[in-house]
């Protein structure tokens, strides 16, 4: 296993068990992550703030890997976000969704490139869209 792989599954760690200190010091000072609902945010002090709404919004969130890829020194990620929304979610539009309590199951992808121990690049990948849907915020469509 190389770095980046170490990297990566520390930091999945850390976030899962909701230790943002110990996922902020996996993160260089001025890194970047793109996320598809809050766009890119930079630094260790945006990077945090995402994970913990992240937390706050689904408490019992949970990973289930289904694959993991490591090439030099880019770790990769497939499998799916599971959990509850018991608190209130952001969404990309800046407004905040009030909490559900329905549980979820989407798919996701996350691409981290680290150097010198530490990430300086995240981007993650799921799609809205599901989230939304299993979530019960999407508008109703016409029949």
């Amino acid at each position: 296993m190389g770095e980046a792989r170490r990297v990566m599954d520390a930091m999945t760690d850390a976030t899962l068990q909701s230790d943002l200190e110990a996922a902020a010091d996996l993160y260089a000072p001025d890194a970047v992550i793109v996320t598809p609902d809050q766009g890119e945010l930079r630094g260790r002090e945006q990077i945090v703030e995402y994970l913990k709404e992240i937390n706050d919004a689904f408490p019992d969130n949970s990973y289930e890997p289904a694959y993991k890829h490591e090439s030099g020194d880019t770790a990769i990620d497939e499998g799916y976000f599971v959990g509850t929304n018991t608190a209130p979610l952001s969404l990309p539009t800046g407004e905040s969704a009030p909490a559900t309590g329905k549980a979820v199951r989407v798919r996701i992808c996350d691409i981290a490139t680290v150097q010198n121990g530490v990430i300086t690049n995240h981007r993650f990948y799921f799609d809205q869209v599901d989230l939304l849907g299993q979530l019960g915020l999407l508008p109703e469509t016409p029949s």
